[in-house]
């Protein structure tokens, strides 16, 4: 399977979202199904060190409200199949059940094994719900993922930016992580997936918003892949390079639209990356501010592993077709969470904003753009006659 990018459409026969763009998620997550489901899920004296979530929350990182959102939007295709799956009783899973089964599988990482003994459940029902979810979701979450639409969103986005670190007219952050897998050697395909670090994985690049909100992915490349081809064989870069995107429309400071990434990415007219030889106190002051900016984008990716941790860990001998799915499907829960204000996964600390650790940084120094280096040097003056922050 190729690539997979953030920018797909949805297709003809989903439903209209409501006109606040959630669906019609109007009653939280029943309180019988709760009390019946926590009977039978056996957590053994799970306890919380944060005394403010509780036990329901703790087990899928998320509210109620936003679990019974997540079940408003696939109910239509997880109830629509003739074949039902069951417990180990005989007793069918219901909607909820099967979205709760799916979300503990993306949530801990934990082997089908695993999962299946805590629900009480066969291995292959797990595998299957798991998959009819992601499908589903990946049908009909979409429009949590997507670039924004209109003048008056990223508008609020590039506010939202300078608020942070003064850089005008800012449109998003693009980073890149791992997704390190388990391969056999003897498999004559897994060098393919072999990186720098010695690692099996595929990558996963994002550009963020200043509320660590996705809004265009790509993923499925081998992570032996430079940051900047990936970028490069994006379709974001070729919108970019069509005018379609980041076309040059200038803010009240007349700098034009760009989004930032790090030295792995390259520099273009509309993508800023920090100077590696600080000359001047404007060049110094220009990656002060830059790398500040950046951290939403590492801070994101952090949060994402942390909370759907199938994509943190080495995945064991996963399906390489199915795995982008499994990473979009991630992505799309993340953003989710982000619209539905959802305080949960807030409450969650971080261990660190380190994303991949074990990982060098990439030095990009194959590309030069003249006009992405003017573009540059403009920005880094504007900055350096701004007082400080």
């Amino acid at each position: 399977m190729g690539p997979i990018r953030g920018n797909r459409k949805r297709k003809r026969g989903d439903k209209k979202s409501d006109e606040n763009g959630y669906g019609s998620a109007a009653s939280e997550c029943s309180l019988d199904w709760w009390d019946d489901f926590s009977r039978r899920l056996r957590e053994g004296g799970h306890q919380s060190p944060m005394k403010s979530l509780d036990k329901f929350e703790l087990i899928f990182k998320i509210s109620r409200k936003t679990f019974t959102y997540i079940c408003s939007l696939v109910k239509e295709d997880l109830t629509s199949k003739s074949r039902e799956f069951t417990f180990l009783n005989g007793r069918p899973l219901s909607l909820h059940d099967q979205v709760a089964v799916a979300l503990r599988r993306l949530g801990t990482g934990g082997s089908l094994a695993v999962i299946a003994g805590s629900f009480g459940l066969n291995n292959s029902t797990v595998s299957q719900v798991t998959w009819r979810f992601v499908e589903a979701l990946e049908q009909r979450a979409l429009h949590h993922l997507k670039w924004p639409s209109t003048e008056l969103e990223m508008a609020e986005i590039k506010s939202k930016f300078q608020k942070l670190q003064g850089l005008p007219n800012c449109c998003g952050v693009v980073d890149m992580t791992h997704i390190t897998m388990l391969l056999s050697t003897s498999d004559p395909t897994s060098n393919v997936w072999l990186d720098g670090e010695e690692n099996y994985s595929m990558v996963l690049q994002v550009i963020v918003d200043p509320e660590m909100r996705f809004l265009d992915i790509v993923t499925g490349w081998p992570g032996k892949m430079d940051d900047w081809a990936v970028f490069q064989n994006s379709t974001f870069q070729k919108l970019c390079e069509n005018g379609e995107r980041l076309n040059g429309k200038k803010g009240s400071s007349d700098i034009r639209e760009y989004i930032i990434g790090d030295s792995g990415f390259p520099l273009l007219p509309y993508l800023m990356v920090p100077y590696e030889n600080e000359l001047s106190d404007g060049s110094s002051e220009f990656n002060r501010r830059h790398l500040g900016t950046r951290l939403v984008a590492q801070r994101a990716l952090a949060r994402l592993k942390e909370s759907w941790k199938i994509i943190r860990g080495q995945m064991w001998r996963p399906d390489r077709h199915r795995m982008p799915r499994f990473v979009l499907a991630c992505c799309l829960l993340h953003n989710i969470a982000i619209d539905m204000e959802d305080e949960v996964q807030a409450a969650i600390p971080l261990s660190s904003d380190e994303h991949d650790s074990g990982y060098r940084q990439q030095i990009c120094g194959s590309v030069f753009d003249m006009k992405g280096a003017e573009m540059r040097d403009e920005l880094s003056l504007y900055l350096s006659q701004r007082l400080p922050s």
